[in-house]
């Protein structure tokens, strides 16, 4: 294979060149794949904590009828960055981070091919993740225009706007050169003997995921640009008084936002590849399928954007085209998982906290799948259009999709990554806390859309109400047990419960086989062959 010679030469430097950093000056001027992994990781849940203390505030005004705590535009501000952070600040970093640790490691290789790069990759979203945060505290508050940025009301609102497109544009750029930096490490420095098609199905989901984000990255970066513009700068792109147009800011939005959400969700479907092969004691079944269903899922992505925008008035012709393709993505993700299930018929399967997580993921992100199906049939979408059923819908896709397999894939490299075990009857605790607290906080919240409630509102009429205080029951259960991850997280750091270097039987990637608990600071000093 081409590719292999450039491992050996790279890996030579990084292993030469490096002493081994301590101190703050580790953290930020790392160029090691692991400590900007470990950044990206902590990063996030940071984020996701800041985003989950907004989402409990939304929660908490809703609790009853009435306005309680908050004013109706602070509460519009709060759902527009809860929407913002977790996207851009809690899961799309959080899969950056299990990149960064996992992709050298599985491949085979002694780094990232441009470890400069992947740290300002890094370094970038900070300032991104204040100037969002930090808007609540300018005049006129946040934004309060929805995470999807719609005009007109952007244009109308405060400074807070130009820090959430700044941020937006900051958070575009790291991630178009950390998506540069895995197509240039995958394709240049797997292992001696790693053809593409024995490439570990995460790696070739990260694949996948980092051209998605060079493709859609610029479509964002431009429809804010003009946004910016309309704004300051005397165009009328989007405004209407000018003779723009704030319809076609939603289909170059949702062009990119569409494709976002698969940006979100693929690297989930390869760490769920990982541990339920795992688990199962069994190779994961259909892996050319698997690889085939997730390029056809990314590319299908493309040509979807208009189901976002049944009512604003397309002609029967558009909502046919985009119900029937909404439709076909059905298929490669039935595809997925068919395969996964079919792993787990008849296999030794034992059920650690990954392997938990791992088939709340199927079940819930299933729901998911079937609920976005009835969204995808025009008719029905235009009747529940901006109802609490489609927050019920993207919840169920990004929390329980996203999220679950983020915690399952947490659970699973814990011993790798920290060299200790992690404590096992905790982590089923937070497993079984947070998959009632998820479904008690969004199962109810189908109903509430059903029966009619709009979304981003902070009163409601009163009956919606008891099924409003059930989803705020929830939404605390799920919210707080995410504290005794935390504590699970810390408490296997500091534990003396040494992990062996494969603690799971049918674990059989190159991080288990070839490196040892913890991994070497400098990953494989020789680059292994793979047969």
């Amino acid at each position: 294979m081409s590719a292999a010679a450039p491992a050996h030469d790279h890996h030579d430097d990084h292993a030469h060149d490096h002493a081994h950093p301590a101190g703050l000056k580790r953290w930020l001027f790392t160029t090691n794949h692991k400590d900007i992994g470990t950044l990206y990781l902590w990063f996030s849940f940071a984020m996701f904590l800041t985003g989950g203390v907004m989402a409990l505030l939304i929660r908490a005004e809703l609790f009853q009828p009435g306005l309680q705590f908050l004013n109706p535009e602070f509460f519009n501000s709060l759902t527009t960055v809860h929407g913002l952070v977790m996207v851009f600040g809690a899961i799309m970093p959080a899969w950056v981070g299990f990149a960064n640790w996992l992709i050298p490691m599985q491949i085979g290789a002694a780094d990232m091919a441009f470890p400069r790069m992947n740290n300002w990759s890094f370094w970038l979203v900070v300032p991104a993740a204040i100037l969002l945060v930090s808007s609540f505290f300018v005049p006129g508050g946040a934004a309060a225009s929805g995470w999807t940025l719609y005009p007109p009301l952007i244009i109308q609102q405060g400074i807070s706007v130009d820090m959430t497109i700044l941020a937006v544009h900051i958070l575009g750029a790291s991630s178009i050169m950390g998506s540069i930096n895995i197509i240039t490490t995958i394709l240049n420095l797997r292992a001696p003997g790693m053809t593409l098609m024995k490439m570990p199905l995460f790696v070739w989901t990260w694949l996948i995921t980092a051209y998605l984000l060079i493709a859609v990255m610029p479509v964002l970066a431009g429809s804010v640009t003009m946004l910016l513009t309309d704004r300051h700068f005397g165009t009328s792109f989007f405004n209407a008084a000018g003779g723009g147009d704030p319809t076609m800011f939603m289909h170059i939005f949702w062009f990119f936002g569409h494709p976002e959400v698969y940006i979100m969700i693929l690297p989930a479907f390869g760490v769920i590849s990982a541990i339920i092969p795992a688990f199962a004691r069994k190779p994961l079944f259909g892996y050319a399928s698997m690889v085939y269903a997730t390029a056809s899922i990314a590319i299908l992505s493309f040509i979807v954007w208009g189901h976002h925008m049944f009512t604003v008035g397309m002609p029967a012709a558009g909502q046919l085209f985009f119900m029937y393709a909404t439709m076909l993505i059905a298929v490669p993700t039935g595809v997925k998982i068919f395969n996964w299930i079919a792993t787990m018929w008849q296999g030794s399967m034992t059920f650690e906290t990954p392997m938990l997580f791992s088939i709340g993921f199927l079940c819930l992100f299933a729901i998911g799948g079937f609920s976005g199906l009835v969204l995808a049939i025009t008719p029905v979408d235009i009747t529940i259009h901006n109802t609490y059923y489609v927050v019920a819908h993207f919840h169920y896709v990004l929390v329980s999709g996203a999220l679950f397999a983020i915690f399952a894939g947490v659970y699973f490299w814990l011993p790798k990554w920290t060299g200790h075990m992690y404590h096992e009857g905790l982590g089923k605790l937070h497993f079984w806390l947070s998959v009632i607290g998820f479904n008690v906080a969004f199962f109810p919240q189908h109903f509430l859309g059903l029966a009619g409630m709009p979304r981003r509102i902070p009163d409601y009429a009163l009956q919606f109400a008891e099924w409003n205080m059930v989803s705020s029951i929830g939404a605390f259960i799920f919210g707080f047990s995410q504290l005794l991850f935390l504590y699970i997280v810390i408490e296997c750091i500091r534990s003396d419960r040494k992990a062996a270097d494969n603690p799971w039987e049918g674990a059989d990637t190159l991080e288990w086989t070839h490196l040892p608990s913890p991994a070497p600071y400098h990953t494989f000093e020789t680059a292994p062959v793979v047969k």
